[in-house]
């Protein structure tokens, strides 16, 4: 028999997408999964969300947490969405793998939703078991606390649960979930597929349910569509802003991955680059480097020009008069896009004036770091040593090739901080704020994942500490910032990752 918990440790349910009900949600029982076991659990999120560590440690916790028994007061739901795919209408996709257990609020009084994700099969799967691997749960896991810790708008991941369980992927693998969290799962494909089947009673019904849970300021103003899809595209352009000037590839930008209220959705082949390529491509099943590092600024906007067409219909009864208005909303993003990626490339020179050649400053960095290779996060951490009234080269001249144009840069870069007057201490210390020393690198991942899969789950624990911090330098984790041994293997991730 499984442990019950007193009521008190269970945050009562607020169901708000669920009461949306059909078509937008559909019930599916979770498929049992066998001798869970729980691998990790996110203490920090948990107590936002009113779960203690005793919690944690129940059987009844593990048991919900795993896909095998109900929230208290919640029927488990899928939800159907539609959306392009590499650039292709892909039609009818859905949560595959993913159910929606629980809704509730954090100590914040935030509604919050709980996903399991690798829980079985839902009629959305298209014939795939609807489980997911110890090996992509352990990225999605890491990935989603490393980016709420950078400061990233994300989804979050409060607990990884494995098991025994096989699943056949490109070899045998064992099954596993991961419990995310977000004030909301819905995307951009969910209006893409009303908008398709002509259900323009549903695109009103949804935005409306997202405008009264997440701009209720917004809510009954005849204007209040225009305005929240204004919302919409802002967020998104300031959520890729932050990717670019992190080295983050996400690898599937497809529109059903992309969240409405512009939070980093779905961690599959996802990479924080080494050394800096512009066009870095991160997932091997991207052929045709669609999803490049350089690429990701246009797919956003070419991502909301396809929720504008969708929405089309609550924008204007007039056809005329509903593009009109999508071209003004989609306009907001290239603004946005290009004023918060500057001032975030500004933070991570120490700048705190905007200046008009601080782009071009910008761009020769960047193009001597790809001459050579030179590390992405790193090259951006050491910038907070060069000394402001120093005039002697830069100890940090010695990872590029040419070592005079980099000379060149510092000499510019340093008169740039004389004419703001800069002060070394005060500077670096902002610096060390927006420039990280630890992201998460697919080889630190992989190595958590590789004694995970042995039974060892040491390393994950370790691993997610210092990426908890990833601004402060910590003591004894220093191989925890260094880049891949020269010569050793890349670890390569496709979408099944």
């Amino acid at each position: 028999m499984l442990a019950t918990l007193p009521p008190p440790l269970w945050p009562p349910v607020q169901a708000r997408f669920a009461a949306l009900g059909a078509p937008f949600v559909q019930e599916v029982a979770p498929s049992p999964l066998p001798l869970p076991r729980l691998l990790h659990f996110n203490a920090a999120l948990g107590a936002e969300l009113g779960l203690d560590a005793a919690w944690s440690r129940s059987a009844a916790a593990l048991d919900r947490l795993a896909g095998n028994a109900a929230w208290p007061g919640y029927a488990p739901l899928a939800s159907v969405y539609s959306g392009h795919q590499f650039g292709r209408w892909a039609g009818r996709l859905g949560d595959g793998r993913a159910l929606l257990i629980a809704e509730i609020r954090n100590g914040h009084g935030q509604g919050m939703e709980l996903q399991l994700k690798g829980a079985g099969p839902t009629p959305y799967s298209r014939g795939a078991d609807g489980r997911a691997v110890l090996r992509s749960s352990i990225r999605e896991y890491l990935c989603s606390e490393a980016m709420h810790a950078l400061g990233v708008p994300t989804t979050r991941a409060l607990t990884l649960v494995a098991s025994p369980l096989p699943v056949i992927r490109e070899s045998v693998e064992t099954a596993a979930v991961v419990c995310r969290v977000a004030p909301s799962f819905v995307r951009f494909g969910h209006f893409e597929h009303y908008a398709q089947a002509g259900r323009v009673d549903a695109l009103a019904t949804l935005a409306d349910h997202l405008i009264a849970a997440h701009h209720p300021e917004l809510a009954g103003a005849p204007d209040r569509h225009a305005r929240w899809l204004g919302e919409v595209i802002a967020g998104t352009a300031r959520m890729i802003a932050y990717w670019q000037t992190l080295g983050f590839c996400h690898g599937v930008m497809n529109t059903d991955n992309f969240s409405i209220l512009g939070l980093t959705l779905d961690y599959g082949p996802f990479g924080f680059m080494d050394a800096f390529r512009a066009h870095h491509v991160c997932n091997h099943s991207d052929h045709e480097g669609r999803y490049a590092y350089q690429a990701q600024p246009e797919i956003g906007q070419w991502n909301c020009a396809r929720l504008l067409e969708a929405c089309l219909p609550l924008l204007d009864g007039e056809p005329d008069g509903a593009r009109e208005k999508a071209q003004a909303l989609h306009a907001i993003y290239r603004e946005t896009y290009n004023d918060t990626v500057m001032a975030r490339w500004r933070a991570k020179l120490g700048l705190r004036e905007a200046r008009e050649r601080d782009a071009a400053l910008v761009n020769r960095l960047l193009a001597l770091m790809q001459a050579s290779r030179r590390d992405f996060t790193l090259g951006f951490r050491a910038l907070a040593k060069i000394a402001v009234h120093d005039d002697a080269p830069a100890q940090e001249r010695e990872h590029y090739a040419d070592a005079g144009a980099f000379d060149r840069w510092t000499q510019d870069y340093r008169e740039r901080l004389r004419a703001e007057g800069a002060d070394d201490d005060a500077r670096a210390a902002r610096m060390n704020r927006v420039n990280p020393l630890y992201v998460l690198r697919n080889h630190l991942a992989q190595a958590a994942i590789d004694q995970a899969q042995s039974g060892d789950s040491a390393e994950l624990t370790r691993l997610a500490a210092v990426l908890a911090r990833p601004y402060d330098e910590q003591a004894g984790m220093q191989r925890y910032a260094l880049p891949p041994a020269p010569g050793a293997p890349c670890v390569d991730v496709g979408c099944s990752s």
